[in-house]
């Protein structure tokens, strides 16, 4: 008797479309994903279980470490105006290249006399450890207080001049945001707290990192 042979069908699996798929989807995430910027000083904030977020825009963050304190102004047009403004006020004179750098710097910490030294150095060296070692806070020489200020005054400056311009922007407060680190002295913390609440800026957000709720 004949043996009937059975035909084969090959096992090989197409896989052009699903690699399609998986190219595009990493695009994607390559797109719309935020680097992380280079921070004068990193710090380990404190766990919680919160999950509110920051505002996207508009949000000034006090960075406080080592009783150290470093301070990030949101905006380069708000950057500039500030530093214009601090300008003014300590009789200090900045080129426009050093208003173009400190527009572009994402956050510093050093006293207003050693300002133009830092913007004179390239990105990578200002965050070296060692180069910043905080804005002054005490009550004797308090340059964070003012810096606070201004920041404030020239965000509601450059609104104003945003909205007049047809942009549609809500017009408020520059927010802030005291990132601390978890092993912070509470004086320190408290110090800085004290200078908003001086200001009456009696709300701000406090930075954390998420833990689990059982943890």
């Amino acid at each position: 008797m004949a043996k009937v042979k059975v035909s084969k069908k090959s096992t090989r699996i197409d896989m052009t479309a699903m690699c399609d798929v998986a190219f595009l989807l990493l695009s994607f995430f390559i797109m719309s994903a935020t680097a992380k910027q280079p921070e004068p000083h990193p710090v380990d904030t404190p766990a919680s279980t919160v999950l509110d977020k920051l505002p996207e825009y508009g949000v000034a963050t006090i960075t406080v470490g080592d009783k150290q304190v470093f301070f990030n102004i949101p905006e380069k047009d708000v950057k500039i105006e500030t530093l214009k403004r601090i300008s003014q006020e300590y009789k200090v004179n900045f080129t426009e290249a050093e208003y173009e750098a400190f527009g572009n710097m994402q956050g510093f910490g050093v006293p207003l006399n050693q300002l133009k030294g830092l913007l004179a150095m390239q990105a990578s060296e200002r965050n070296a450890g060692g180069i910043q070692k905080g804005i002054p806070y005490d009550s004797i020489n308090d340059q964070l207080s003012s810096w606070i200020t201004q920041a404030r005054e020239a965000s509601k400056f450059v609104l104003e001049e945003q909205i007049r311009g047809g942009e549609d922007k809500v017009f408020k407060d520059l927010d802030i945001a005291i990132k601390g680190d978890a092993d912070e002295e509470y004086t320190t913390v408290k110090r800085v707290i004290d200078i908003l609440q001086k200001q009456k800026k009696n709300r701000f957000f406090l930075v954390t990192g998420l833990r689990n709720e059982d943890f």
